[in-house]
């Protein structure tokens, strides 16, 4: 049940960030967990590999290396839908960071943090 509130809230944050963010569309709420679900899944399986592999990059930079992967899963997933479009790197820099403090919002009203 969990899992499922958090892809919802993932989506509405994801729905949120495109409209706050100039150069990102998503079609609607229903894109946005589609596109959500797509972010999650390619960060945990291309994101993984890519973090081990820059694992000694990532301890030097402070975990900036981690952010720039995370952007990448994001402009895939761009390129992977029709109804999810960013108008390239910063735009979709923007998103990630917006999305990151509205999905704390989003828990912290939610009680998603308590277990």
């Amino acid at each position: 049940m969990k899992l499922i509130v958090e892809v919802l809230l993932m989506g509405l944050a994801l729905l949120i960030g495109a409209h706050l963010v100039p150069g990102v569309y998503i079609e609607g709420y229903l894109s946005a967990i589609i596109a959500s679900v797509l972010i999650a899944l390619a960060n945990a399986t291309i994101g993984l590999v890519l973090r081990f592999f820059t694992f000694p990059l990532n301890l030097l930079t402070l975990g900036l290396v981690s952010f720039i992967i995370s952007v990448l899963m994001i402009l895939l997933v761009d390129s992977m839908m029709t109804s999810f479009n960013t108008n390239g790197f910063l735009s979709a820099t923007i998103l990630a960071i917006v999305v990151t403090f509205v999905k704390i919002v989003l828990d912290a009203i939610f009680g998603m943090n308590r277990d």
